[in-house]
This record gives C-alpha cells, structure tokens and sequence, in this order.
C-alpha cells in the first residue's frame, strides 16, 4: 500500500511540475494604434519599460500598465533598440536612415545622429568596452560606435548577412549570419572575428537569445528549429523543435526556459534548456504578424507585437510576392505570462 502511495504521489507531483511549466497564456491586449510595420522590442526591466520600434518611430510604454509614456520620432525606418547601463542614453538602429540614433531616455529627446552602414538592423550595447554595435544588413558589416564620443570606432566586415546580436559582458559579441547559416564570434576590444561557427540544420537563422550562466545562444531557424551552440567552444549541443518562421528569441534564467516568436503558424514556443534534448514543453498560440518579442526578465512576462492585415496588393514584376496590407491604428501588444 505504501509503494502503491509512493508511486502515486510520485505521479501527482510529476503532473503538478508538467503544469507548472506549461500554463503559459496570452493575458491582456494592449492597443496602440498608428500605421506601419514593426520589428524589435526591448524590456527595460529596471525602468519598467517597453522601447518597441514601430515604423518611422519607437514607442515607448509602460511595461507594468500598457499605458503609453512618449516617443522618438522623426525617423526614418527603425529596427532595433540598445540600452546603456548608465540608466541615461538609448540606442536606435535606424535602417532606411543608415544611422544610430542617440536618445535621452528621460526626455526621449534625440541627442545624435551618427551615420553607420547600410541598413542597421540588429543592435546591442557592450559593457566592458562601452561600445554599442549596429550590424548593417545590406553593407554585410558591424558599426562600432564609441558612446562617450558617439563616434564611429571601427567598422568591421562580416562574411555574410548579420541577424540578430548577443554580447557575454565579457567582452565577446556573437551574431547570426542568415544567409550562411553560422555564428560569427567578435572581440569587443580588437574588433577583430575571433571564430565562425557552422550551425548544421538551422537554416536562415535570425533571432537569438544567451544564457550567460551555462554559456549557451539559442539561435532560431527556418524549419521550425532553435540551435543551441556552447559560446565557448562553438559546439552545437542540440536543435529543438519550435515553431515555423521565428524571428525573434528570449531567455529566462530563473525557469532556464528558452522562447522562440514564430511568425508563420501564430504561436510561441516554450523550450526546456536543463532537461536533455531541450524538449518544447508548451506551444503558446499567439496571433498572425507576432513575429518579435522580448522578456521582462523581473517579471517573467513576454511581450509580442502584431496588428491587423488586410488584403495584399497586388503583384508586381518587382514585387512579386507583396505582403497583406496593414490595418491602420491595429497596432498592439500582446502580453503572454504564467
């Protein structure tokens, strides 16, 4: 009898620990309105802020409330925020503008605007050397910015069309190259591409995320894969299941748990990193066109973006495959928590 009520306390308490970490939901919509597209969003965890960049703008809203603060304008097309520490001064990546803007984030004033590569996409800020780094997606290479100067350090080559960045805080800056399937490692003080890493069955990969505890990047891919690579010897540890086009990735140390935004089925992928064979343990449904996202590491709570899509124009010889139109003041935030 006592076996007998081992065994099924030992089952309760693995159903209770399987629930546990999958009752992530989709919790409130929060509706901002406007026109345009959209791409990266970033958590200020420690302000309680969302920078999110919405077209020629980037919105900025409280993370606890959905309550709008302000934002920066007059841009031309944006796609990426950075953070300094210093609690002061943001970072945009400006792609039709070429450029990095510098902005207040107390008054979320302009500050400056500093001319980069072609088309700056994915953008970070690294501590040990203060250096923010814009990788330019048409020119194929990385602006590295001084931020005491805000000057134009270095702009260094890469061997293929950079993605989305991570840096370790210890002086190493990773990004994915799209077109070339691997992870390029650059050292912040030299400027220097310290090693290429081939990521096998992980196509196009764009969105990633670090673990800096078990020294981990986990690269999303086309093929409804998430590459996990060991940053400090290049080794791929494993691909997991997610869902199908993913663009963006998160990571959240307290639940070692790995997130992938996944753009073509509307859904949010919740990956295990400390079981073996890092096993998918929820699929969250989302909504279409919520493709971006980031974590608010304090609170545990993800944010998406989307709006509402009409129809398509139509086809064109330079615009073949055109996409839907996007319903104006449809824009929202989609708040996912446990």
């Amino acid at each position: 009898m006592r076996a007998y009520q081992g065994v099924v306390a030992a089952t309760l308490l693995s159903i209770t620990a399987a629930a546990a970490a999958q009752n992530y939901h989709v919790a409130d919509h929060w509706k901002l309105g406007g026109q345009g597209g959209w791409d990266y969003l970033l958590s200020d965890d420690a302000a309680h802020r969302l920078y999110i960049t919405h077209n020629s703008r980037v919105e900025v809203v409280d993370s606890s409330t959905g309550k709008p603060l302000g934002a920066i304008t007059s841009l031309k097309s944006t796609h990426g925020v950075a953070l300094n520490p210093d609690g002061k001064m943001g970072y945009i990546s400006d792609g039709a503008g070429n450029a990095i803007i510098v902005f207040d984030r107390g008054s979320l004033s302009i500050q400056a605007t500093v001319p980069a590569g072609t088309n700056p996409d994915g953008i970070t800020y690294e501590p040990s050397t203060k250096t923010v780094w814009a990788f330019n997606g048409r020119s194929k290479d990385v602006s590295v910015l001084d931020t005491g100067t805000n000057t134009i350090l270095a702009t260094v080559p890469l061997p293929g069309k950079p993605e989305f960045p991570q840096v370790d805080g210890h002086g190493a800056v990773f990004v994915n190259i799209e077109d070339k399937n691997s992870i390029v490692k650059l050292d912040a003080a030299t400027h220097k591409i310290l090693a290429t890493w081939e990521l096998n069955g992980c196509e196009s990969p764009s969105g990633m995320a670090i673990d800096r505890s078990s020294h981990r990047l986990f690269s999303v891919c086309d093929g409804g894969k998430m590459a996990i690579v060991d940053y400090t010897s290049g080794k791929l540890l494993g691909l997991a299941s997610i869902g199908d086009s993913p663009d963006a990735a998160a990571f959240d140390p307290a639940h070692h748990l790995a997130f992938s935004s996944n753009g073509g089925d509307a859904t949010l992928s919740v990956v295990d990193t400390a079981k073996p064979g890092f096993p998918t343990v929820q699929t969250v449904k989302t909504a279409k066109g919520a493709r971006t996202m980031t974590l608010d590491a304090a609170t545990g709570r993800i944010f998406l973006v989307t709006a509402q899509f009409g129809p398509a124009p139509a086809a064109t010889a330079a615009v073949p495959h055109p996409r839907p139109s996007i319903v104006p003041d449809s824009f929202e935030v989609i708040v996912v928590e446990k």
